[in-house]
């Protein structure tokens, strides 16, 4: 690839680190019904306004050895690690698929999977805005620039959305209690949307993988294997895999199943 060529990915992925940077105030402020346009970002232990030279995407967090600049209070890693996913992602999708709206909405939908898999696993919810709105999102997308045709997109929403509606009447029904919650309904709705009904019962199995490895290394690591774990922090991580390998995935899949 000749020089010139690498500059969109490149800016693709200033892009990405700068979108990250505002999914980490989506993923604290939104859970807690806070404005993410207002206040500006500011140190949770003094309360100081964060000035731009110190919000630089993933650089600042460098040169201020992870901590406020005036009080020192130590500010997670896990900001500039979910800046350089979403500028690995930007960069990824448009080397992958150009400048093109195809690649907008792709990493729309990673970028909101993101933001779903860190509020669902500190708060155990999933925020409506998210996921009934990437419902729309996708619809729009199969309608003008996503594989996934509209009617695909629709039906997935219905087929993703009633299968964990029934997946969760049916472990009320055996265990008494509630297994899954309506923010996985929804979610799963919107994977639907974006990936079409064909790929509903894969990203479950994706999920219920990674959930049951996690719940492994509980146990392996001293737990009783009863722990309370938000499944959506395993789906959108899931639905993500499956948008970028899935049509791989099955094509393996049904090809070691061949005689």
């Amino acid at each position: 690839m000749a020089v010139y060529e690498w500059y969109p990915v490149v800016v693709a992925f200033v892009f990405g680190a700068v979108v990250g940077s505002f999914l980490n105030v989506v993923i604290y402020r939104l859970p807690l019904g806070r404005s993410i346009v207002r206040p500006g970002s500011h140190c949770p232990g003094c309360k100081a306004p964060v000035a731009w030279y110190d919000n630089i995407p993933m650089v600042s967090y460098v040169f201020l050895g992870g901590k406020c600049r005036r009080c020192k209070t130590r500010i997670s890693p896990r900001y500039p690690l979910v800046e350089l996913i979403s500028a690995m992602v930007a960069a990824g999708v448009v080397w992958r698929y150009g400048l093109t709206l195809q690649a907008a909405w792709i990493y729309a939908f990673v970028a909101i999977m993101l933001a779903v898999t860190l509020i669902d696993w500190d708060h155990q919810i999933i925020p409506d805005p998210l996921s009934l709105g990437g419902v729309v999102l996708g619809w729009v997308g199969a309608a003008v620039c996503l594989d996934v045709g509209l009617v695909q997109s629709l039906v997935g929403s219905l087929v993703g959305a009633g299968v964990i509606l029934a997946i969760a009447g049916l472990y009320k029904v055996v265990r008494k209690v509630d297994g899954m919650g309506g923010g996985d309904v929804k979610l799963m709705a919107m994977i639907g949307a974006f990936l079409g009904w064909q790929m509903v019962f894969p990203v479950l199995f994706v999920a219920a993988l990674f959930g049951s490895l996690y719940g492994a290394w509980l146990v392996r690591s001293g737990g009783d294997g009863k722990t309370a774990v938000a499944f959506g922090s395993f789906l959108a991580p899931a639905a993500c895999v499956m948008m970028f390998a899935g049509q791989r995935l099955l094509e393996l899949y049904l090809g070691l199943g061949r005689p």
